[in-house]
């Protein structure tokens, strides 16, 4: 099953990245992802849907992960903690 949606917590030095196939089924768990193998991870995954929390680095990493052909949605964070 192909992974279509991503949720990343963005951090400082890591990440954790929690993908889904079209069934909701976890397919992709990794719970701490440094921060060089992020682009790494995301850009050997095909093109899928990726939400995060919008701060203050998020826009960079929009950037980064649009180049690969994902498309990134960015929640506000009071719309975030129900899903923490």
């Amino acid at each position: 099953m192909a992974i279509v949606t991503v949720g990343i917590d963005l951090a400082k030095n890591v990440f954790a990245v929690h993908g889904v196939d079209e069934t909701g089924k976890a397919v992709l768990v990794r719970p701490e992802v440094p921060r060089a193998k992020l682009l790494e991870l995301i850009g050997n995954l095909p093109p899928c849907l990726i939400g995060m929390e919008a701060c203050s680095g998020a826009h960079h990493w929009n950037r980064e992960f649009s180049k690969f052909g994902h498309t990134v949605r960015m929640m506000a964070p009071k719309f975030v903690v129900p899903y923490a």
